[in-house]
């Protein structure tokens, strides 16, 4: 259960110890946002604009003579509706994919609907079983592991390289963005996103419906898609100077996209998870990521995020209401039920089988090779 001392917050952003591993300096700055600016110093906040062209060109050679030249996974956010937007005006040829788990907010599918009907792009829609999501995430709730959301994060990327191997695309063109999201996020946070042991572990232990529907993607998966097939993941939107308050202006003014209250909350789930589970059973809010990320890169003042910050997750609490009522019905909670979870204890993430230990040791192999290639 969460902490309810009063945590201790950093001085140049607004990340505090609720971050299991923060770290502050004598000044009382915090060890991510020192981190984030020392990968700032090394490699800028956007590329150069030859760097950028090289890139598209290189995208465009490869795809040459094939249906598609790249792959953007579109949630109906504002960053994955800017990177396709992005990719259609700088001559791209891309493959939008949208995964539809049941959970799309009408403002999404508004959104998507608009985007793709606008740019005249191709949209590959993969739905899940609806029976098949609602077991798999009622044995996330069973389990009592923090990153139900893992289980949308996985099937995207799985789907996504599901799609390059069958129209022989190299590049996956991510909104991802060092702008609006580069900070680390902590490890105590959420789980590794590409752990399909720890998916099957906690359904094997919780479940019922056997997984037919939910793409998955292993660490062995990503190594072969990544090292074998060479199909690139790459944040799109780290070759131009992304500020999202300009992408949001553009987007309204070509495609009459709509903006939600806060980051990922194109999903019912990923609003209700972020914007009221997380706070009151984990004691996480991830706005302080984003509105941190945002402060050190220059786009929203210390003090604007502390005041947003003040505020509920949920900006409308007619919203809330709903959401919570809409929620439990889909899941076929109880009231009682949904108490007694949000009471219970959290359980980590290596209390059920795990390919974490993999990717780290993988990882830790990686960054070192990295090193002495670049010494």
């Amino acid at each position: 259960m969460r902490n309810m001392t009063e945590p201790r917050i950093c001085t140049r952003c607004i990340m505090d110890t609720t971050a299991s591993d923060i770290d502050f300096d004598d000044q009382g700055a915090c060890s991510y946002c020192t981190d984030f600016l020392a990968r700032l110093k090394r490699t800028g906040l956007a590329a150069t604009v030859d760097q950028r062209n090289a890139f598209l060109e290189r995208v465009r050679h490869d795809g040459k003579g094939r249906d598609y030249d790249c792959i953007v996974g579109l949630s109906g956010g504002v960053d994955s509706s800017y990177a396709l937007l992005l990719a259609v005006r700088h001559g791209l040829r891309p493959l939008a994919v949208h995964l539809d788990n049941g959970w799309n907010s009408e403002l999404a599918v508004h959104n998507i609907s608009n985007l793709v009907s606008s740019l005249k792009v191709d949209l590959f829609t993969h739905v899940i079983d609806w029976n098949e999501n609602k077991d798999l995430q009622l044995s996330f709730f069973k389990a009592n592991v923090i990153d139900i959301e893992m289980l949308m994060d996985n099937a995207m990327m799985a789907l996504n390289y599901r799609l390059a191997r069958q129209y022989n695309v190299k590049w996956i063109l991510a909104g991802t963005n060092r702008s609006t999201e580069g900070m680390h996020m902590p490890s105590n946070w959420n789980w590794l996103k590409y752990d399909a042991r720890n998916i099957k572990a906690i359904h094997r232990r919780f479940g019922s419906v056997p997984i037919r529907t939910h793409p998955l993607i292993s660490v062995a998966g990503f190594i072969w898609n990544r090292y074998v097939l060479g199909i690139l993941w790459t944040s799109f939107l780290d070759y131009f100077d992304y500020r999202k308050d300009e992408a949001l202006a553009i987007l309204d003014k070509e495609v009459g996209y709509r903006p939600y209250p806060y980051k990922h909350y194109e999903s019912v789930f990923t609003r209700f998870y972020q914007g009221h589970i997380l706070p009151r059973k984990f004691g996480v809010d991830k706005r302080k990521l984003h509105f941190s990320t945002l402060v050190v890169t220059g786009q929203m003042t210390r003090d604007h995020a502390l005041e947003l910050m003040s505020q509920s997750t949920y900006p409308d609490p007619d919203q809330e209401s709903s959401d919570y009522s809409f929620v439990l019905k889909k899941l076929r909670f109880s009231n009682d039920d949904f108490k007694s979870y949000m009471a219970a204890p959290s359980v980590p993430h290596n209390a059920y089988a795990s390919e974490k230990l993999l990717w780290d040791t993988l990882y830790g192999v990686h960054k070192k090779i990295m090193a002495i290639s670049n010494s």
